[in-house]
């Protein structure tokens, strides 16, 4: 047909190629819709203020420490001198001295109290006197009451940090106990201080340095390579570095610090360090009682959750499956029953899992038992549903075919249903193994037990953002693997199904000769 045709048609019946007003208009009327919709939403929520307000430089900090790690030296101030400390579970080991903190040494003089000499008795009566040691005598008179005796200062000389000087990236900080000089790229500023008092910059501060009032402390931005805070008493510096620090092994493991190739050669064939086991099982016991990242606890904790997934599951499925017989209306007559039952799933899938996860923490107490149980009432609500759904769709050829046979009720389920549905039944079961080891992840988090709440516990300290990540990735690692295997298994499932349909299609045809 060709266009002239197709005009001339279009001319003799005018009403049948004539677009309604809301088909020509449709489109517009929607796109505009969702355009006022979404500023509608934005006024509700203040989107705008929110994101105005919003510390994006923290949130930078979060995940910056997601994928790295600070050490923090703290440089304090004293008379003529300074003194370098790091924090108590320091990553660099109980005796840390990095290559990116340079200390002059020298040898200074400073005072220090005397400790008072304990008295001696310096005569028999003394010694035999049956007052208490130390007490005021004839010869040795109590000073006057509210004094002491004064402590002479003995002068010390020791070998000292004068000076030190931190490297972060681009940048440095000089310390010495009266002046800080902070430099960043080509850029330098001179701080005096005066100590316990004001810290004092000699030039206009840059816009990476930032002091609130004059005096207060100046905060120090090196970007993502650290950043310090020059206070009136001390010096703090963050350096950061990238990646994990001591996940392999802790700082209290003999194999902390060595190099992948030393490990290897002590594993292998180096003395035994530990005369009651081997190097090997040494460093294994090491790696999953690591302090810092309990890779032990932490890989249970996910064993925890799996099984909690897979056994509310099962639990749920197994007693789904009955229930959903006596829901479907064309399956079990019995008006009652089905409401009965249709009511029950509407009150257990109604609850979220979250809530009955609560509500069992508090029966059976913090634990996996409580994440199974939620897992379990909540599916059972809803497969319960999908069960009855899918009976109620089925195929009832099937089932008058079984029945004209004089089968059995229950071999009327059992060969006309069953085959129809078994399938469907059993790929749902799948998605919700897969989306349940999801799930057990957050209600863990209210004290159900699992990865979850491991997880909790270190976003709540909030200084363990790496370790939040670590148990992140393997929950990731972990639904990803379910989630292929489920999706393998259903996509079996479904083309068995299609498959024996196809199978049954075939031999229930008449042969080419009786047709003709």
């Amino acid at each position: 047909m060709n266009p002239d045709a197709i005009d001339a048609i279009a001319a003799r019946h005018p009403d049948a190629f004539r677009r309604s007003l809301w088909k020509r208009y449709a489109t517009p009327i929607g796109i505009l819709l969702c355009i006022l919709y979404t500023f509608y939403c934005s006024w509700f929520f203040s989107v705008g203020s929110v994101l105005e307000k919003a510390n994006w430089n923290l949130a930078g900090a979060y995940l910056a420490d997601w994928v790295s790690y600070e050490i923090r030296p703290d440089i304090e101030f004293k008379d003529n001198h300074l003194t370098i400390d790091y924090s108590r579970f320091s990553k660099l080991g109980s005796n840390p001295n990095p290559d990116w903190v340079a200390k002059q040494m020298a040898v200074i003089e400073r005072q220090v109290e005397a400790a008072p000499a304990p008295a001696i008795a310096t005569n028999k009566s003394s010694q035999d006197s049956f007052m208490a040691p130390g007490a005021p005598t004839a010869e040795s008179p109590a000073a006057p009451s509210g004094q002491s005796a004064p402590a002479v200062p003995e002068t010390v000389r020791e070998n000292a940090v004068v000076a030190a000087t931190v490297t972060l990236g681009n940048g440095q900080i000089a310390v010495t106990p009266s002046l800080v000089t902070v430099t960043r790229g080509a850029e330098s500023v001179v701080f005096d201080i005066a100590k316990g008092s004001s810290v004092t910059p000699r030039t206009p501060l840059p816009d990476w340095i930032e002091q609130r009032r004059p005096g207060s402390t100046a905060y120090v931005s090196f970007g993502f390579l650290g950043r310090a805070e020059v206070q009136n008493d001390e010096v703090v510096a963050w350096r950061r570095f990238f990646g994990w620090a001591n996940f392999v092994f802790d700082t209290n493991s003999p194999f902390w610090g060595k190099p992948f190739g030393e490990v290897a050669s002590l594993i292998v064939s180096g003395a035994r360090i530990n005369p009651s086991r081997s190097n090997a099982a040494l460093a294994w016991d090491n790696i999953l009682n690591n302090a810092e990242w309990q890779h032990g606890d932490v890989w249970l904790k996910l064993l925890q959750t799996i099984v909690m997934a897979f056994v509310g599951t099962v639990l749920a499925s197994i007693v789904a499956f009955p229930l959903a017989f006596l829901a479907a209306r064309n399956v079990t007559p019995s008006r009652i029953a089905n409401q009965v039952t249709k009511r029950f799933f509407d009150f257990l899938r109604s609850v979220d899992m979250l809530i009955w996860a609560l509500f069992f923490t508090r029966g059976f107490g913090p634990g996996p038992l409580a994440g199974m149980s939620a897992i379990f009432f909540t599916d059972t609500g809803t497969l319960g549903k999908l069960y009855s759904e899918a009976l109620e769709n089925i195929d009832d050829k099937q089932r008058e075919g079984i029945r004209s046979v004089g089968a059995t009720p229950a071999m009327v389920q059992r060969y006309g249903v069953l085959p129809q549905v078994l399938p469907v039944f059993l790929s749902q079961s799948l998605y919700f193994w897969e989306s349940n080891t999801r799930s057990a992840t957050i209600i863990g988090a209210v004290g159900a037990g699992g990865i979850g709440l491991k997880l909790w516990e270190a976003m709540r300290t909030n200084t363990n953002w790496a370790n939040v990540f670590y148990m992140v990735l393997l929950i990731l690692l972990v639904v990803f693997v379910f989630d292929n295997i489920s999706s393998y298994l259903r996509r079996k499932l479904m083309g068995s199904v299609a498959n024996s349909n196809d199978e049954r299609r075939v031999s229930a045809r008449p042969p080419a000769a009786q047709i003709a």
